[in-house]
């Protein structure tokens, strides 16, 4: 009993950190990098900012694929976890703060990439043998995703939602117990001029913490019996995902709900061109015959995802573009309705 409880205080401090060293030094260094760059906006979001709002699942899925075995599912549990949590729960949530009208035009080049990349994760997973293939496959997907976000209001003309300048927000009184950790980080970190560093700093961190998040689930699912792909379909993508929950729910309320659910599926499917292909390419690389998965796992759980996302566009374009409570209502009702399917998969 005891060991369940160490990991369990380790898996809460490791999402704790995970989204400070994130949210406050990570994704920031990544902003200043790619106005060093003088990449456009589009291009920044799409590739520099998602890889940011998506390093969590990355490095999660890198180091479970390192350490080999079943664990091979903790990477890949994570990012179909949390992809469902991020179009669920995220998109339902955005619903249910504000009713918004959403421009289809990005929507609709997002929702089509989304299927595409559910789809090639399917195929990929269902053959039982991942191949450089596959891998280049993704990534070259994943590019032309890139290019689509930079050119596509060239190809469908459409107004963005209005930028607002974000409230400081005091923060909530719970962080008091935190203190010693944020003076801890802040010690940590240079200061903002110093980027670079921030920059690399913060990617060893996220791999640490990372390991700990997988050490700690490991422990968990041998400890209580539970499938390790269970434990990462579920807690692991719920402690990575619900901070961007918070964020988007925040942007919602500034009337900015189109931003909001265009930055949940772009991040959806970084996860899974990139947060998947990245670490496959690394492990292809070390093993010339491939990578060898167990189809019979997580393959449905893809097919949940896809057909939610479909059902989502349906619900789009029934509503002509619009996002309100009742849809909201009905995509949390999918989630909550998908974890009681998962909790008695297991029994």
């Amino acid at each position: 009993m005891g060991i369940i409880i160490i990991a369990i205080i380790a898996l809460l401090l490791s999402f704790y950190l995970l989204n400070e060293v994130t949210d406050r030094f990570f994704v920031p260094s990544l902003d200043k990098i790619s106005h060093k760059w003088k990449l456009s906006d589009d291009a920044a979001g799409a590739t520099l900012m998602a890889a940011g709002s998506s390093a969590p699942e990355l490095f999660i899925a890198i180091i479970a694929l390192m350490m080999g075995g079943d664990n091979f599912e903790i990477g890949v549990g994570t990012i179909v976890g949390s992809a469902l949590f991020n179009l669920l729960v995220i998109i339902g949530a955005v619903g249910l703060v504000r009713s918004s009208k959403i421009a289809w035009q990005p929507m609709l080049r997002d929702i089509l990439f989304y299927i595409l990349s559910i789809g090639l994760l399917y195929w990929a997973y269902s053959s039982g043998h991942i191949s450089m293939f596959h891998v280049g496959i993704f990534v070259g997907v994943y590019l032309i995703y890139v290019v689509a976000v930079i050119y596509w209001r060239r190809i469908l003309p459409h107004d963005e939602d209005e930028m607002v300048e974000e409230e400081e927000e005091e923060d909530p009184s719970w962080k008091k117990y935190f203190r010693l950790l944020d003076y801890l980080l802040e010690k940590i970190f240079a200061k903002d001029k110093y980027y670079g560093i921030n920059f690399f700093v913060s990617i060893i961190l996220i791999a640490l913490l990372s390991w700990v998040l997988v050490e700690s689930a490991v422990v968990i699912s041998d400890s209580l019996g539970i499938p390790k792909y269970i434990v990462a379909l579920t807690i692991l993508a719920f402690g990575t995902s619900v901070p961007d929950m918070m964020s988007s729910i925040i942007v919602a309320k500034q009337g900015r709900g189109g931003m909001a659910i265009s930055n949940a599926l772009g991040s959806n499917i970084f996860d899974i061109l990139i947060g998947l292909g990245l670490p496959w390419l690394i492990l292809t690389f070390m093993k010339d015959t491939g990578i060898t998965v167990d189809t019979e796992n997580i393959s449905h759980h893809i097919l949940v995802l896809l057909g939610s996302v479909v059902g989502m566009l349906i619900l789009f374009l029934i509503s002509r573009w619009k996002i309100n409570r009742f849809i909201g209502f009905l995509m949390i009702a999918a989630y909550l309705s998908y974890l009681v399917y998962v909790i008695f998969s297991i029994s």
